[in-house]
Order: structure tokens, then sequence, then C-alpha cells
């Protein structure tokens, strides 16, 4: 396996990360059997990065993670956690808390949930605008230097509050959504964690499914799924982004990969500090996944894939307006 560093000094892992908030809920019901198996599948071929959020299933995936990690050296995987959302029993969100004493809260629960004595990245989800970013980030060092935390990590943060958050404690990476079909980083955010020395977990490589090649405007969703709310899974949207899909399948069938794992690999052309994330649920999927880090794309390649679906193209937003809200990395600042 292919490693990666996160961030100037942060820990060593995988070139492709295992995203597991699919396999708990958020994409409508998963065969928790074959989540289990594929993260050990996961953990055989390589990968040591290993990302959940607290609210994730209401903690269930920290728990299915703990189910999935027994037996298995500590030293040999990294968990990555989000925190600090807030959830009603109906599932929907109604916030986020990053005040010190929710952070160290919140941490316990994870420990507990996770069947572990340190967490390996740290970090808020969304960045809470009643909290001080300083105030944040200064409880979660509180934690590493209690031993219980090992790296600071942020999320969807815009660029004014990365160096802010650099500041009040070193910052390992940030986890953002970055694809060929959400390139907004580009413009501020990437240069900042650059000029900072963050490294960049990408989720979404693949647009929630959007971009695997296996997506249909005829295809229905499960209930809970949360794409049905995706502007860019909805009517117009739809039809143009799929247009955009077959654009990029024309270019992958003639080097002779999938549709997935040319945009993939495509993240991974676009920095050694960037570390994609696969949301894979089944074997399949992490298998065809895996397959991108064995694709080397010419100069002649990306001119092709950058002509298939070019920047800025993709139709819809990237969440609902109501999450939309809540991403500091989409505020001008």
């Amino acid at each position: 396996m292919i490693t990666r560093t996160l961030g100037k000094n942060g820990p060593a892992v995988s070139a492709i990360g295992l995203g597991c908030m699919g396999m708990s809920g958020l994409y409508g019901p998963a065969d928790r059997t074959e989540s289990i198996t594929t993260i050990h599948a996961a953990l055989d071929a390589g990968i040591t990065l290993l990302d959940t959020g607290d609210f994730y299933g209401m903690g269930d995936n920290e728990m299915l993670l703990q189910e999935a990690l027994k037996g298995r050296q500590r030293d040999q995987f990294l968990i990555s956690v989000k925190f600090g959302a807030l959830r009603d029993p109906m599932g929907s969100f109604s916030g986020y808390d990053g005040r010190p004493v929710a952070v160290k809260n919140f941490l316990a629960y994870s420990l507990k949930r996770l069947g572990t004595e340190y967490i390996d990245v740290y970090r808020i989800a969304r960045i809470d605008p009643n909290v001080p970013i300083e105030d944040t980030v200064g409880a979660i060092g509180e934690m590493v230097q209690a031993g219980y935390v090992r790296q600071v990590g942020m999320s969807e943060a815009g660029a004014a509050t990365l160096r802010r958050a650099q500041a009040a404690h070193p910052i390992s990476d940030l986890q953002i959504e970055y694809s060929l079909l959400a390139r907004g980083i580009e413009a501020e955010i990437l240069p900042t964690c650059r000029e900072l020395g963050i490294g960049i977990t990408a989720y979404g490589v693949l647009t929630r499914g959007l971009l695997s090649g296996h997506w249909s405007k005829d295809r229905s969703l499960a209930t809970g799924d949360f794409r049905s709310r995706t502007p860019r899974f909805n009517g117009e949207n739809l039809d143009h982004n799929l247009a955009l899909v077959e654009a990029l399948r024309a270019v992958a069938e003639a080097s002779g990969v999938t549709v997935a794992q040319i945009a993939i690999a495509w993240v991974l052309s676009r920095g050694e500090d960037i570390v994609p994330l696969v949301g894979s649920r089944r074997r399949v999927q992490l298998t065809e996944a895996l397959g991108a880090l064995n694709v080397t794309l010419s100069n002649e390649d990306l001119k092709k894939i950058e002509a298939a679906i070019p920047a800025g193209s993709a139709a819809g937003d990237r969440y609902d307006p109501n999450q939309m809200a809540h991403l500091d990395s989409e505020r001008k600042q």
C-alpha cells in the first residue's frame, strides 16, 4: 500500500482511506455483516485510515467499528472521528456544539463506543458559529496533552478559520469534499492548507455514488437515504450531472479503467498531501476503488478528464440549503 502523510508533521497513512458513514444508515439500510467484512478487507489490503463520526447512526458507526476491529493491533490503523453534530430522535440535524465542555463530553462517549484508549484524529464536523474556533481547537489540544487524542483535525473549514485554528494548535489535516464535481477548495482553501502544512482528507470523491459509473436516473433511493434531499441527485440537475459522468466514462473506457477508478485517480493526482476517502459499503466496491491506486494519469489523460468534466460544471449544490448553511468552507471570508 502506498502511504501519504497527513499534513507536514502528521502521521503516515494509506494513500486511500475508508469512510464508514454509509455503513450506518445515512445511505439507507446497510448489511452489518458485509460492512464488517468490508472493513476487514480494507485493513487486509493495507488501508490504515478509518473515518467515522459520532453522529453516524447515533453512535452505531463507532460501535460497528469496535466490533470490526476486535483482535486487531491498535497500532496497525488510525481512527478519525468527527463530532459536534446535534440530532433529534427523528434523525434530523439541529446544529453543532463546539464548546470545550461539549468537546470533552463527545470524546468520552466516542472512546467508550470505539473501545479504544485514544483517537488518532479528532475534529468538529462543522464549525460552531457561536464558539470561537480557538476554544474548540484548544479543548481538543488539551485532550492531546492528556493522551486521549493524537492529532487535531478540521472539517469543512474556510481559509480564515484554518489560519485561526492553526494558530491555536497544529492541525494535521482538513477533511473536506473534493472531487471532479466539487472543486471549490482549489481557489483558496487548498492553497492555504499547503501554505500552513495542513493535509487534505478528501471525502465525496465519487460524489456519494454519482461518479461511481453505476448510478442511473431511474434508481430509487431507500427510506432515510439523505441523497434524496441533495440537489445534485434531483430533477434536471441529475440529468445534467449524469451526462458529465457519461463523458467521463468515455475517457475511462479508453484507458481501460472504470469511471470510479479514474475519478479517484484524479483526486490522487492532485497532490501527495491529499488522501481520498472511499465510502465503500461492500467488498466489490472496495476492490474497484483500490484499483485506482494502479491508475497512472498522463498529462494528456488529465486534459481529457478536464474536458469531460470542466471545473464548476456540476449542477446543484453539494447539500440541501439547511446543510449548506452550516458549511464554513462555503462562506465568504
